[in-house]
């Protein structure tokens, strides 16, 4: 059993046991739901008796609870059983009463006792005997309200979630590592930094303030020189879209769900309409009817009308028409296209999180239309710019290949050979077994690559991706003349860098804590002039540095000059220019730099310099030397 098998084995009968601990407690009325291992220990949904909830005051004692369980040193029997034996094992527990109904007809069950007295539904597998988990270092986190198989109209359920790990100190290193993720929370920083905020008039969807709009732009502008360097043209496409280009793409049939829509107006109501039999969700049998009435003189809507429109939550069609807009040859590909519009895309509320998942984003979006044979010429181009990306912030990723699934679409010969070349390309990159490849994980239209990046204290983030299509050109009807005048279908190739900005915003936020690279800041330079006196002396630099393309902010106030130091110190600028006699007398600059260091009597056109060098080289560190 490799440290993975082992790990997944004994978080989940941690599970079990955090269970039965709840059920000691609260009692045999305790309906117990599902409870599988997570990434870092595992959780289990209840339903407890009316009036019990699980609070942090009662984590001690579940958690004491489970250790006097472990102590018993019980035996774990798995046994097989028949459905019926099954709904009488747990005819008292309405959600395995289900799970069992819902099983096919032929589907071998299973269920685990620990000791005599906890009996659990479960494929397993599981420890032998409790012993074996006394080793284990655990701890319950938190809780919260979850709804039976993610259904809002089901069950409400309390989550208890609990951290698992082979010793105290991997437990000890990882509780660490979670405060440390607590202080760097993108949205705590992003307020103090006054960066974006977000309101109940528009769920998920970030309005950018000044200074996190600086910072986006900075971002744009950097991902704008990557791709004019290496060969890519920007366009630009409607944001709302007739349905019959959803239609064409397949997102109408695949996506509509996720898909804001603009419905198409039947016409308007003569008279006051009275409706019945309204439902607030169709495939629920047990949802409660409701009337409503609509006024006279209301317009009608229908999404099924031929002029209805829907937001778009990707690029890839408008890219499809703006290529078919006139005839290809084979000389022009492949031809690139980038596009940074927004998208939308419907995510559940409870799913919603800050800037990591949102409702409305841009991404530095990309498709490249290629011919069969320039295929691993271009991608092996996309991970070098990968490669310069994740390095300008500091990052290192990994890759991940994602291979034909069941459900492909196309010729499957055109399949093997795009697997054969990204196969080759991350061979030749990070040497065979340097990758994980998820097989049958690929999308429906082509296989893809996945790059996951690792923040300062050791997260990982999917933010990358390039992935090959031979659908949406089907689709599209798209071609061009090969060299021997045959008319051919190019393949398109879907790549991001950052993926969704707002989201790499997000990460990038938290691994740097919000001290960002001085080309980065979204202010870069504060300017404090000691007294009024010194205001003119200090427009002067500031309009120096403007017309250098730098950032900056000046505070002209007859304040006391430490509270304008304070005000950018809090803001995390990387220059806090303080200006006086001294410096206007002799044209230089004293610099207050992030982190408490100085640098006096700066002549001006040097500290315009190591701004230039800073912005233009895209450095992680910012100079505090003049060496």
């Amino acid at each position: 059993m490799d440290k993975e098998q082992y790990l997944a084995v004994y978080r989940h009968s941690l599970a079990h046991v955090l269970a039965k601990a709840v059920i000691e407690i609260y009692g045999k009325d305790v309906q117990y739901a599902i409870g599988p291992q997570i990434e870092d220990g595992a959780y289990y949904d209840f339903v407890l008796p009316a009036g019990k909830s699980i609070t942090e005051a009662d984590f001690t004692a579940i958690e004491n609870k489970m250790h006097e369980i472990l102590k018993r040193k019980e035996d774990w029997t798995c046994r097989e059983v028949s459905r019926a034996e099954a709904l009488e094992l747990f005819k008292n527990q309405k959600f395995k009463t289900e799970l069992i109904e819902d099983l096919p007809e032929d589907e071998k069950i299973t269920v685990y006792y620990t000791g005599d007295d906890y009996v659990d539904l479960c494929r397993g597998p599981h420890v032998s005997n409790s012993q074996e988990l006394l080793s284990a270092a655990f701890k319950i986190h938190s809780t919260s309200m979850a709804y039976w198989r993610g259904d809002e109209k089901r069950d409400r359920l309390q989550r208890v979630y609990l951290y698992a790990f082979p010793s105290k100190d991997e437990l000890k290193a990882h509780l660490k590592m979670i405060e440390e993720a607590k202080e760097r929370d993108h949205r705590k920083i992003g307020t103090q930094l006054e960066l974006f905020m977000f309101n109940e008039t528009a769920p998920g969807m970030p309005y950018w303030l000044p200074r996190g709009w600086q910072m986006y732009q900075a971002l744009m502008k950097y991902s704008r020189q990557i791709q004019r360097k290496h060969g890519y043209t920007e366009i630009a496409a409607p944001l709302i879209n007739n349905k019959r280009l959803w239609l064409v793409s397949g997102h109408w049939a695949h996506y509509l769900n996720n898909m804001f829509i603009v419905p198409g107006v039947d016409g308007y109501t003569k008279a006051d309409v009275d409706v019945d039999e309204l439902v607030a969700d169709l495939k629920d049998p047990d949802a409660e009817t409701s009337k409503t009435k609509i006024e006279a003189g209301s317009v009608v809507y229908n999404r099924e009308n031929p002029d209805t429109m829907a937001a778009k939550p990707m690029n890839c069609p408008n890219a499809m028409l703006t290529y078919k807009r006139k005839t290809r040859s084979y000389k022009e590909l492949p031809i690139r296209y980038g596009e940074y519009d927004v998208l939308h895309r419907k995510e559940k509320s409870g799913q919603l999180n800050g800037l990591l998942r949102v409702q409305e984003f841009r991404q530095d979006d990309c498709h490249t239309f290629v011919m069969e044979s320039q295929i691993k010429d271009e991608i092996a181009d996309i991970i070098s710019i990968a490669d310069e990306v994740y390095k300008t912030f500091g990052v290192s990723y990994r890759a991940e290949l994602s291979t034909r699934p069941d459900d492909f679409m196309g010729d499957i010969e055109v399949w093997n050979r795009a697997e054969a070349d990204l196969r080759e390309i991350l061979d030749e990159k990070y040497g065979k077994g340097g990758y994980e490849v998820n097989e049958g994980d690929g999308a429906f239209y082509g296989p893809k690559i996945d790059l996951q990046i690792k923040d300062a204290i050791g997260r990982e983030w999917q933010c990358g991706t390039i992935q090959l299509d031979f659908q949406l050109p089907h689709n599209f009807g798209l071609t061009y003349t090969a060299e021997d005048g045959s008319s051919q279908m190019p393949v398109v190739i879907h790549r991001a860098i950052y993926g969704s900005l707002e989201r790499f915003i997000g990460i990038i936020i938290e691994n740097f804590k919000g001290n960002f690279p001085f080309w980065l800041s979204p202010m870069q330079v504060g300017i404090v002039p000691i007294r009024p006196e010194h205001n003119a002396y200090a427009k002067k630099i500031e309009d120096l540095l403007v017309d250098r393309g730098i950032r900056v902010e000046a505070d002209y106030n007859d304040i006391n000059m430490k509270t304008k130091i304070k005000t950018f110190h809090n803001y995390r600028d990387p220059y806090i220019l303080v200006l006086g006699d001294k410096e206007a007398a002799e044209n230089t600059v004293s610099i207050n730099i992030r982190g408490n260091k100085k640098l006096n009597d700066v002549p001006v056109e040097k500290f315009l310099e190591l701004c230039d060098r800073m912005n233009k080289t895209h450095c992680l560190d910012i100079i505090d030397t003049l060496d």
